[in-house]
């Protein structure tokens, strides 16, 4: 089913959306801060994110940036009573793909959702996250921090498998035999951790990967 993730703080507008779109087969999730729907974004992709400008701990404009600097193809619509230009062209500039003003017809709205997922496709899939961490597998682009990182393949091929098993720790044993072995190359056990190493460095010694001591690594968001 499709996933909406809706940062709206009016519960009654966000009540009346989510019926309406639930009725349209969509599978909708309100947040009622940025914070709700930001930690909700770093365990899970959605299909498309609608954003209200006005939020209680601040302004979906940044936030709109900010998710732009993780998930550059994830679909985003504005919803706010902000109709002055200037805050439309500043919606659109950090990474909105469309800007709809209150109050607005519950018709209308689901037709531009879903015009925008025609043009986008599936991305739900294509993200995988954790922390500041973010690997776009179509485009097989590591980004840390909204910046993108550098890496070998052994090192892509290493963080992939963290970020498909998040939350599980994934021993040794198994990534040595999926990232070298079954291209056919021995190695021994030291080119883990020298590979390890290696990607650490270049992410920033992020804490949410983990060492998990004589089995192997885990992935894990931070609480």
């Amino acid at each position: 089913m499709t996933e909406i993730f809706y940062l709206e703080d009016d519960e009654t507008i966000a009540a009346a959306v989510k019926e309406y779109l639930n009725g349209k087969g969509f599978s909708v999730f309100p947040f009622g801060t940025l914070e709700e729907g930001r930690k909700a974004l770093e365990r899970h992709t959605p299909n498309l994110v609608l954003i209200d400008w006005n939020m209680p701990d601040g302004e979906g404009a940044s936030f709109c940036k900010w998710i732009r600097s993780k998930w550059r193809e994830l679909p985003l619509i504005f919803l706010t009573v902000r109709d002055d230009t200037r805050d439309i062209v500043s919606g659109f500039e950090n990474g909105a793909d469309d800007y709809v003003t209150k109050p607005f017809e519950l018709e209308v709205l689901y037709s531009r959702i879903a015009a925008l997922l025609r043009r986008a496709g599936n991305v739900q899939g294509r993200y995988l996250t954790c922390g500041l961490i973010s690997v776009d597998t179509e485009g097989m682009a590591v980004l840390c921090g909204g910046e993108e990182v550098t890496v070998s393949q052994a090192e892509y091929q290493l963080l992939l498998i963290l970020l498909q098993n998040k939350g599980k720790t994934v021993t040794r044993e198994r990534l040595l035999a999926q990232i070298w072995d079954t291209n056919g190359n021995y190695v021994n056990d030291n080119t883990l951790t020298v590979t390890m190493k290696r990607l650490r460095e270049k992410l920033g010694q992020p804490s949410c990967l983990k060492t998990i001591r004589s089995f192997g690594y885990r992935m894990e968001e931070e609480t």
